[in-house]
């Protein structure tokens, strides 16, 4: 057996495998930057060592200095966790040559199947379903656009190297085309060093359906069922769940099937993932083979019961698999949400900075890996992860019941970050009943998130919170000391819940266990132990758990509740009366500038001082986490000023440029 591991990542990942290794008795090395020397994952390592600057071009890609650290603790293994070199062959090659065991699968399978041209090709003749496509090396954007008048539009423009979703873009013409190669291939160039694009035909409608695929050296060769990832923003996957609400179990034995033939075609050892695409007709096709452990394996760990990441450690030590495909079943359902640091109300633009506040959930069938503590940073040089939100149930239901009660207790203040809108998908009645696609965020939220939006069972909720927090509030004033005689504050009940531009009259009483709020003729009985200040306010609502994070604010409280934002003010009924004819001061007009609408680099300036540009024109482009994005003119204009250039380190809302 493996006496040390070397985790050759940072945050949740490398936390993950630790604590495997720690259950298995395997000592344990973190390798970290600059920007992580205080991060959760070196603190749970038994040793840590610092190989560089932020960057991670200059710390966790060096592979010398991986290898250096390796031989430094003496670690005899490297697990690569996910991203950084977890695909490299030369980072497998150095470590074949320092001899240090790595745990994955071997040089020939990183090759082939990383490059999706040649792995499609050996996946073709493995007896694997492939999609339509061009498999060579597209030349230039020219080339690009006769490709894909043959194929048939849309097309779906894909880096040779890329992962992540990056270098990725979907073209349904010629101008999307021309513009999608440039895209992707600065893309590929930013985030992989390999600039060569191929294309193939983007199937609508689809579903994206992966397989989890384990191996050993001895020739066993078994399939965990699958993971349904259809739920994507960006090509990049938002909400996991095993097993798929939409397979039969003959195509998921065809899946299986055939993924473990890919596997063996390519001589695989350790945990792999086949991904696929499928069609409502449940016909499917192979995509890409990741040869490596996947961010969303925690579903299939809690559905099959085993742990992925000690396979990995047995497998890359020479042991057999301890067990045959008759062994595996599959019990229960799982679901996993990524929780981000991004702001969802601003097209989910990167968010940095410390974790002020940070509180995970906890409960029966909750789960979460997690890499950061309150007190830590989101830093802006690495992935905006924050944690992975697992939940496991008897059935579908329970599961999605358990990640919406997670998400509402899930506490995070500092940065931005995505609960409200991934409550939002949980509740959405359209994934309540399974009916999901890789265009699930488009065709709902086709203008954008707004927690407006969100359906709620009974809105009236978070208003009866309101109320009651309220309620308790006023109580406190009135056991103030030193109050004048005859001017007593005296509490009141009756009040008037102004939210959304919408008044609501309220009574609230004090009951032994809460309170009793009666709004437009119907009693709420409020049972609960909250105290000013908590920011969870936990109850017993009519006999239902309800959590909701409650805030003051100068004008009132903002309630967050099942992927909803309400800010909602109580007032008395005489001042909610004079309340409308209050003068509304609107903000600032911002529309002459064009700012950044993230934390990021200004790595292209398209125009110049006194130049006119047209609606749709390119202005600026702002890279963030490796992903480039374009900022277009919305309106005709002229440029009276530049106010950044390129190489800027910009913040969320600085001005870029000026228009006259």
């Amino acid at each position: 057996m493996l006496k040390k591991i070397l985790v050759a990542n940072r945050g949740e990942i490398a936390c993950r495998v630790f604590a495997t290794a720690k259950k298995m008795g395997i000592a344990t090395v973190a390798v970290y930057s600059d920007a992580d020397r205080d991060a959760l994952h070196v603190q749970m390592a038994d040793e840590a060592v610092h190989i560089g600057p932020a960057a991670s071009a200059e710390s966790y890609l060096v592979i010398d200095k991986i290898i250096q650290a390796c031989l430094d603790t003496g670690a005899d293994a490297v697990h690569p966790g996910y991203g950084f070199l977890s695909e490299n062959s030369q980072f497998r090659d150095a470590l074949d040559v320092a001899g240090i065991a790595f745990i994955g699968p071997g040089k020939k399978a990183i090759e082939s199947m990383g490059d999706k041209i040649t792995s499609k090709l050996i996946a073709q003749e493995a007896g694997v379903n492939c999609i339509p496509g061009y498999t060579d090396v597209v030349r230039d954007a020219d080339h690009a656009v006769e490709i894909s008048a043959g194929i048939g539009y849309p097309v779906m423009l894909k880096a040779s190297a890329g992962g992540g979703g990056k270098g990725m873009r979907v073209a349904m013409n010629e101008a999307e085309c021309r513009d999608g190669f440039e895209r992707a291939t600065n893309e590929a160039r930013s985030s992989f060093g390999d600039t060569r694009i191929f294309i193939e035909k983007y199937i609508q409608e689809p579903r994206h359906i992966e397989i989890q695929v384990m191996a050993d050296s001895h020739g066993n060769v078994i399939y965990l069922g699958e993971r349904e990832c259809s739920i994507q923003r960006r090509h990049q996957k938002v909400i996991e769940e095993a097993p798929s609400p939409f397979l039969d179990e003959a195509t998921r034995r065809k899946m299986g099937e055939q993924s473990c033939a890919l596997a063996r075609a390519v001589d695989y050892q350790s945990a792999g993932t086949v991904e696929f695409i499928a069609d409502a007709d449940m016909n499917f096709y192979f995509l890409e083979m990741n040869t490596r452990l996947q961010v969303e394996h925690p579903v299939t760990e809690l559905v099959t019961g085993q742990d992925l990441v000690e396979l990995m450690i047995r497998v890359a030590a020479g042991e057999k698999l301890p067990l045959v495909q008759d062994d595996v079943t599959l019990t229960g359902w799982a679901m996993e949400s990524r929780v981000y640091a991004e702001d969802p109300f601003r097209n989910f633009m990167p968010s940095t900075g410390r974790l002020v506040r940070y509180a995970e959930p906890q409960g029966e069938g909750v789960r979460v890996d997690s890499g950061v503590y309150e007190g830590g940073e989101v830093s802006m040089f690495y992935d905006p992860m924050i944690a992975k939100l697992i939940t496991y149930g008897d059935d579908r239901g329970q599961a999605v019941e358990r990640m919406v009660n997670a998400l509402d207790n899930y506490y995070i203040r500092g940065v931005n970050h995505n609960i409200s809108f991934l409550n939002a998908l949980m509740v959405h009645p359209r994934f309540i009943e399974g009916r999901l696609t890789t265009n699930f965020i488009a065709d709902e939220f086709p203008d954008g998130f707004n927690a407006d939006l969100v359906v709620q069972d009974d809105p009236a909720v978070a208003l009866v919170i309101a109320a009651a927090a309220h309620q308790l509030h006023q109580e406190r004033g009135s056991l103030l000391s030193g109050q004048l005689a005859g001017r007593e504050h005296v509490s009141a009940n009756n009040w008037v819940v102004m939210a959304a531009d919408q008044q609501t009259p309220v009574t609230v009483e004090l009951c032994e266990n809460g309170f009793l709020v009666s709004l437009d003729d119907q009693d709420y009985q409020v049972e609960t132990e909250w105290s000013l200040g908590q920011p969870l306010f936990q109850a017993l609502v009519n006999g239902k758990s309800v959590s909701v994070q409650i805030e003051t604010s100068t004008v009132g409280y903002r309630l967050f509740y099942r992927g909803a934002e309400i800010n909602a003010r109580v007032l008395s009924p005489m001042a909610a009366q004079l309340s409308v004819h209050m003068l509304y001061k609107p903000p600032a007009d911002m529309s002459k500038f064009l700012l950044s609408p993230m934390p990021g680099l200004l790595v292209k300036l398209a125009v110049e001082v006194g130049q006119e540009v047209k609606e749709g024109e390119e202005l600026a482009v702002v890279e963030a986490m490796k992903m480039e994005n374009s900022l277009r003119a919305i309106q005709d204009g002229i440029v009276a000023k530049l106010s950044a250039v390129e190489g800027d380190s910009l913040m969320v809302d600085e001005i870029i440029l000026e228009f006259e």
